[in-house]
């Protein structure tokens, strides 16, 4: 590897899980020893009071122009206010809303997460598509890039007839248990592209078939469903439950799938990192468990937050602070890399082996900090990272995370963002 391996580890391959509470005392020690890169740009601020929606930063995607890379794309969700698609300086290219409510009570398009399939004859043509989850109306849109349309590089090629992913009524639909955490799969045996979509307050993830539909327009139908454990029993005989609000499940947001092997990489944001199977057959491995593993909580009504009900038992991991959020996979040349994951609770990203067979073991991490012109990245949701050239501005390629608490315009308005990092500078930090 290139990366120095550090004497810790993080082999868990028990099915049990961690909870999102409070930070022990040592998690911000621990976290302070860790290198920091700073963004070499920013986005725009968005705000979640825009004239005409919402618009709120989380999941971004790195799509690269082979045939010029200086023109590459960055696509990134903003909630309520649809999509951003950002050229390598940070400057906004194209805005599409998301779709309206189907009636004036429904709820709104809303756009949680996105991912790529490259390649693919899917949309009537060999393209490029984009593929995003709208937790608002539980279904996924697809849009094919092309950087060279004038009319913009996104056009969305979603079949108009696409059904919702989980839910059976608008009714559940307008409850927001629906589609949030969302990657995209190729098999490599059969050519077929999939995408793999969580769900909100829930512990499941559905697996969908990527379809050609009539008029170059592309549909989805579901294969199979898995649902992850809710509750985890801890050494001492007890059973745990990760605190939420009455009724809410310990879901998952973050996910990625190594091409290489099929391996889908799920981030439980109150538990930890899961592997398993892209598929969704076979047995899910835990490779890490958050800090608060076995912290009791209980929901506290007044506050909307869950206060610690207990000491530590000490059955937490070392390098992850809920939640669990953004993961992406940070691919080498020879074969090597990475499963790069948002520890939110403590404002740092993780590294972990990409090798299965050295059971993902922990690597090293580092904070994303501000410069004196850029702001760094807090209470990360998502992250993309892609280890190829992209021009001239990042020849060693790119690492793209949201920030959760933007340096804001105006002081009364809630403010995140994207920061563009320099993925050699993550690197050498890493390294040395």
């Amino acid at each position: 590897m290139s990366l120095r391996r550090s004497a810790l580890t993080a082999t868990v391959l028990l099915c049990t899980a961690v909870a999102a509470t409070a930070v022990p005392a040592g998690a911000s020690t621990a976290a302070s020893g860790l290198p920091g890169v700073t963004p070499r740009a920013e986005t725009a601020t968005l705000y979640d009071d825009e004239p005409g929606g919402n618009a709120d930063a989380d999941d971004p995607a790195i799509w690269r122009n082979a045939a010029a890379p200086d023109r590459s794309l960055v696509i990134a969700t903003a909630k309520e206010g649809g999509l951003r698609v950002y050229d390598l300086d940070a400057r906004q290219v194209q805005s599409l809303p998301a779709p309206p409510p189907t009636a004036p009570d429904d709820a709104p398009g809303r756009y949680n997460n996105v991912d790529l399939v490259l390649g693919t004859s899917l949309a009537g043509r060999r393209s490029d598509l984009a593929v995003v989850s709208d937790r608002g109306h539980d279904r996924l849109r697809v849009y094919r890039i092309d950087r060279d349309d004038p009319a913009g590089p996104l056009t969305d090629v979603t079949d108009p007839g696409a059904a919702p992913i989980f839910s059976t009524s608008q009714d559940e639909i307008n409850d927001q248990d629906t589609a949030y955490g969302l990657a995209t799969w190729t098999d490599p045996v059969t050519g077929r592209s999939y995408a793999l979509a969580s769900r909100n307050n829930r512990t499941t993830v559905a697996l969908l078939e990527l379809v050609a539909r009539p008029g170059g327009t592309v549909g989805y139908t579901k294969v199979r469903t898995l649902d992850l454990p809710s509750a985890f029993r801890l050494p001492d005989g007890t059973t745990w439950r990760p605190c939420g609000e009455p009724g809410e499940l310990p879901q998952v947001e973050g996910m990625v799938v190594d091409p290489a092997d099929g391996t889908l990489y799920a981030g439980q944001e109150d538990v930890g990192v899961w592997r398993l199977r892209a598929d969704l057959t076979g047995q899910p491995v835990l490779v890490d468990r958050v800090r608060e593993y076995g912290v009791p909580a209980a929901y506290d009504e007044e506050s909307d937050e869950c206060r610690p009900a207990g000491a530590d038992p000490g059955h937490g991991g070392e390098h992850l602070s809920a939640d669990v959020e953004g993961l992406t996979l940070l691919t080498e040349p020879d074969g090597d890399g990475y499963v790069l994951t948002s520890s939110q609770g403590d404002d740092t990203f993780v590294l972990y082996d990409r090798e299965v067979s050295d059971d993902n073991e922990y690597e090293g991490g580092f904070r994303v900090t501000a410069s004196r012109t850029v702001d760094g990245s807090e209470e990360c949701d998502g992250a993309a990272v892609l280890n190829a050239p992209l021009g001239r501005k990042y020849p060693r390629g790119l690492l793209v995370v949201q920030d959760g608490d933007d340096t804001p315009a105006e002081n009364d308005r809630d403010a995140t963002g994207f920061k563009f990092v320099d993925l050699g500078n993550v690197l050498d930090a890493v390294e040395d």
